[in-house]
């Protein structure tokens, strides 16, 4: 059929198994135009490549993520690997002409993701970075409510992403933990960076920030022994927005007790809005021009009338999931390819959160604000 996609996949993790639900849904879901084929999926080796592939419904499996780009039969390709490893594969997949989805962060580095941005634009391919969250109906509600300017103009932006996978000191090092896998970002790269993109979508640009961030586990045992953890656990950014509101990130993979921490409050001149990823159905509205004895936060239990929510359900307040937002991802993904029209976020958008999360770390190592101007 013309209007098939064939796809690789190339990381088989967390992300890859979302992925695949996602690809194997998205056309039923929302009637797509392109039908996508869960095509060839790559692993560290061949071996657990052929597991995957039986295991998650793939068609074939390879060990080598070059044989995957160069195969004739995959059209599209989707980065589910650590950031390390994302410049050669999307330069690899650019150079063919083929669309790249790439988890974030993009790059390895603020340059380096502006270098990717720039290849994508010339090489005028669709392309995109994942950020999930901000695809919840709820958020994308939020988003609504802010730009018709029920809320009035933004002056402040608190909000938080924290989760406890790294609280207990027992817990592995892993590629998560190491500068050369990872990044020199830890947590600010891993969910610090779903704040920056909130708020980047949600607020506008940032002008300055100052950060604060430290290791709270300085070891952890590997493969050959304890090792060092030589990127943030936790931190605190203080930002001032270029519309002159201000803001206050928190992050942490080291918050006992929370598992899907990604909260926010915005505040601006006629209410306010909230939002809690872990009830990620509900946004909540404050109305300030109401009568006094009328105030107080409106909870507003998303469905059919709500961006997106539809496809998924025809009654309100059956709620939306975790995958869900990876199927909305998936649709967006494939209506780029088949417009030719670039769909947010697209690598210029992760790069401009790349950037913020460079200017992080500059601040820790300088212990002042930096402008991003």
């Amino acid at each position: 059929m013309t209007n098939t996609i064939r796809i690789g996949l190339i990381g088989a993790g967390y992300m890859g198994k979302a992925h695949t639900i996602a690809y194997k849904s998205v056309r039923s879901i929302f009637n797509t135009e392109l039908m996508p084929v869960c095509e060839l999926i790559c692993t560290s080796s061949d071996e657990g490549a052929a597991r995957c592939a039986r295991e998650l419904g793939w068609n074939r499996a390879t060990g080598d993520w070059r044989a995957l780009v160069n195969d004739p039969n995959v059209d599209a390709i989707i980065i589910a690997t650590p950031p390390h490893t994302h410049k050669d594969i999307v330069l690899a997949a650019l150079a063919l002409g083929k669309p790249v989805f790439c988890e974030k962060p993009l790059g390895f580095s603020a340059a380096e993701s502006l270098s990717l941005a720039e290849a994508a634009e010339a090489a005028g391919v669709a392309n995109m970075v994942g950020f999930n969250y901000i695809r919840t109906p709820a958020s994308q509600l939020a988003r609504q409510i802010i730009e018709a300017g029920e809320i009035g103009e933004i002056i402040h932006v608190q909000a938080e992403h924290v989760e406890d996978y790294l609280h207990d000191p027992r817990a592995q090092a892993s590629w998560r933990t190491r500068a050369a896998t990872a990044t020199r970002a830890g947590a600010l790269a891993d969910v610090g960076s779903h704040l920056i993109n909130l708020v980047l979508r949600l607020a506008g640009p940032v002008d300055r920030l100052v950060a604060d961030m430290n290791v709270v586990h300085a070891h952890r045992e590997g493969p050959q022994g304890r090792e060092a953890v030589e990127n943030d656990d936790q931190g605190n950014l203080m930002l001032r927005f270029a519309s002159g509101a201000l803001g206050a990130l928190t992050f942490s993979r080291v918050a006992a007790g929370r598992k899907m921490g990604y909260t926010y409050r915005i505040t601006g001149t006629k209410g306010a809005i909230a939002f809690d990823q872990e009830n990620q159905n509900e946004l909540w509205l404050y109305d300030a021009g109401r009568p006094a004895q009328r105030q107080g936060f409106q909870r507003i239990l998303t469905g059919p009338a709500h961006p997106d929510y539809l496809a998924f359900s025809q009654g309100a307040g059956h709620g939306t999931g975790y995958n869900d937002q990876i199927v909305i991802e998936a649709r967006d993904f494939l209506q780029a390819i088949a417009s030719g029209q670039a769909v947010w976020p697209t690598f210029r958008d992760g790069y401009e959160v790349d950037k913020v999360v460079e200017a992080a770390l500059r601040s820790m190592r300088e212990r002042g604000w930096v402008s991003l101007g």
